[in-house]
């Protein structure tokens, strides 16, 4: 089997994936909006949650569980809050809505907070925050996850998700302040990752139900993933449900539908974005610049022996971003092989040519 690592252009995957949407019946406008987003996740590094999940969202399309036509609404308003009705379209449409709407109304009243109910699967939060943090305001989101991987603290009964959660601030450097993570140990995206690419697990990530350390990608759905920090990361993951999913009249807990195995029926995801404006808090242009001083601090700090230099969240993002636009993105080969298998399916030109399919 040929392996070229050759890199693709960011507007030939942004044209094919839209192309591939088109296949299953989204608008054009709609499925370039999700393409656009898509590889953006792909730009910024986050390459478990963007087109690598392409073959999911054709699934849930071709068997009626996500609405190719979406007609997304705002269902609740007030002058700081909303709650947008996704339609059970594709989620990253209706997350660019609150996005947009909660950073309209931080500019307004400080602060802006819209929630989302009948959505779905819409990528990593990172795309939902950092466009806050470039126009000068601090970012937070969160989502209940597609499927319930976790059981409560304790306990055996698959009742809640990877939940995210993603924060993001300015700062006067090239780099935003962006942390983005599950409140598991690791994400199901990177374990599919694994999966499809036939690499085992580290231990920690997952246990089986006999309590012992699961490493093969393969028997993911005969264990448990483990919640950062115990208890802890538990009570994070339900905080998040609460504000999530039940605040915004979507999915939490047993009412959580499977997005990958459940390809018909609505999952009714929930998400927030939030914005936060410092001009509302009196520091304006400050809220950067402190920020700034205090990162270069924690950066300046001797590492301990053996480890890199500190890091924040988001250092380097926007260089690796600009480099990827400019160079292209290289993506695995077993993602290659799965988009060309994808091309065959919609009846498209495949976009690694000299490959086989999957």
């Amino acid at each position: 089997m040929t392996t070229d690592l050759t890199p693709i252009a960011a507007a030939d995957l942004r044209d094919f994936v839209a192309k591939a949407l088109a296949s299953r019946g989204v608008i054009a406008r709609d499925a370039e909006k999700v393409a656009e987003l898509m590889v953006e996740a792909d730009i910024h590094g986050y390459g478990t949650h963007g087109v690598f999940r392409l073959r999911q969202y054709l699934a849930r399309l071709a068997g009626g569980g996500c609405n190719p036509t979406p007609k997304i609404s705002v269902a609740q308003e007030t002058v700081a809050t909303a709650v947008i009705d996704g339609d059970d379209g594709l989620g990253h449409l209706a997350m660019a809505v609150a996005r947009d709407l909660a950073i309209e109304k931080a500019r307004a009243t400080g602060i802006g907070w819209v929630g989302v109910r009948r959505g779905n699967h819409a990528g990593p939060l990172a795309l939902y925050v950092r466009p806050q943090a470039e126009t000068g305001m601090l970012g937070l989101a969160a989502a209940v996850g597609s499927a319930n991987h976790v059981p409560p603290y304790g306990g055996t009964d698959l009742l809640i998700g990877t939940n995210p959660i993603a924060i993001s601030a300015p700062t006067t450097g090239p780099d935003p302040f962006v942390f983005d993570m599950a409140t598991t140990v690791a994400a199901m995206g990177k374990i599919k990752t694994l999966l499809q690419q036939g690499q085992p697990m580290p231990e920690g990530w997952m246990v089986g139900r006999d309590g012992n350390p699961l490493t093969d990608p393969a028997r993911k759905s005969e264990g448990f993933l483990l919640p950062i920090g115990g208890p802890k990361g538990f009570g994070l993951s339900v905080a998040i449900g609460l504000m999530a999913g039940v605040l915004n009249g979507a999915a939490f807990g047993s009412d959580v539908v499977d997005f990958t195995k459940d390809t018909t029926s609505s999952t009714n995801t929930g998400q927030f974005v939030a914005a936060l404006n410092p001009a509302a808090f009196g520091m304006a242009d400050d809220f950067a610049e402190t920020a700034a001083r205090i990162f270069a601090e924690m950066r300046a700090s001797a590492p301990l022996p053996g480890h890199d230099p500190v890091r924040m969240p988001g250092d380097g993002r926007t260089a690796a971003a600009e480099a990827r636009r400019k160079e292209g993105l290289t993506l695995n080969p077993a993602l290659r092989r799965d988009l060309n298998a994808l091309a065959v399916d919609c009846g498209l030109s495949q976009p690694f040519s000299g490959e086989s399919p999957a």
